[in-house]
């Protein structure tokens, strides 16, 4: 199999010099190992931009959600393809997306207050209307019209460069099947030994293989190291959405793997069999 260039990126909607997007690169040999080649951090805006921005070939696998449930598209009326949804939300601006939002939640009983994606449920990740505690409705915000400004391809969603494609990854759907628990905090009163040994056990099941996705991480004593001390996991994250997207990567004739006939409005996630 041809190397190819993959990337494994932990995402967040306010990227700065104490909490970048972190970047894993790497490509997966013709042995089937995954084999990282770089951990570096975004720090700005400018610096993600550029990423996406490289020529390719390339595949990443992105952890922010890319699109939005379609129930909350039809009842706020918003356009039914994805590059116009996109384009609407960035038009709207964050403060009347956020309350465009919150709107909706409000008007709904408790206990359902937030709409699901079809792949969120299966993968048990967040709802991207979701705006805190993880905000990922924000960094729907700030991601996808990124993705789309770039001239990406998101399969199944938008056709852009081919030779660029995009995926969306969730790490948390990998890692809960090898440990139960938490592995990280940006919290460094919650940063503890207890979640050190799971980032422990994590990292050694990926360099073994040990998963779902029987896709072994090739990686050097020394980033080994800079993980396991990366107490926000964010660095972990990133080698975790890598493998995911070397595991579609493998699939690229099937659909990368993605569910077939999911909603392109929704998207769906990286390795996600639900």
């Amino acid at each position: 199999m041809a190397e190819m260039r993959l990337f494994g990126v932990d995402f967040t909607s306010a990227p700065r010099a104490g909490k970048a997007i972190t970047v894993a690169s790497g490509h997966l040999d013709a042995h089937g190992m995954v084999r990282v080649e770089a951990l570096q951090g975004c720090a700005d805006w400018p610096a993600f931009e550029a990423l996406l921005a490289q020529a390719g070939p390339w595949c990443g696998g992105f952890d922010f959600p890319f699109g939005l449930p379609r129930e909350l598209v039809l009842e706020l009326g918003w356009p039914g393809d994805w590059a116009g949804l996109v384009r609407h939300v960035k038009a709207l601006g964050k403060p009347a997306f956020r309350a465009a939002l919150d709107a909706v939640r409000e008007s709904r009983p408790m206990g359902s207050r937030y709409i699901h994606r079809a792949c969120d449920l299966p993968a048990k990740s967040h709802s991207p209307m979701k705006l805190v505690n993880p905000p990922v409705g924000l960094m729907f915000f700030e991601g996808a019209p990124r993705l789309l400004e770039a001239g990406v391809t998101l399969p199944g969603m938008h056709a852009g460069d081919p030779q660029r494609i995009a995926l969306e990854a969730y790490p948390g759907l990998l890692a809960r099947e090898i440990v139960q628990g938490s592995y990280k905090s940006d919290d460094r009163a919650r940063q503890t030994p207890a979640r050190h040994e799971a980032r422990q056990i994590l990292l050694g099941r990926l360099r073994s293989g040990e998963h779902s996705l029987k896709l072994p991480l090739r990686i050097d004593a020394a980033a080994c190291t800079e993980v396991l001390d990366d107490a926000s996991g964010d660095r972990l994250d990133a080698l975790l959405a890598l493998v995911q997207t070397a595991w579609c990567w493998q699939r690229r004739e099937r659909g990368y793997g993605l569910s077939p006939g999911f909603d392109p409005i929704e998207g769906w996630i990286a390795a996600c069999r639900g």
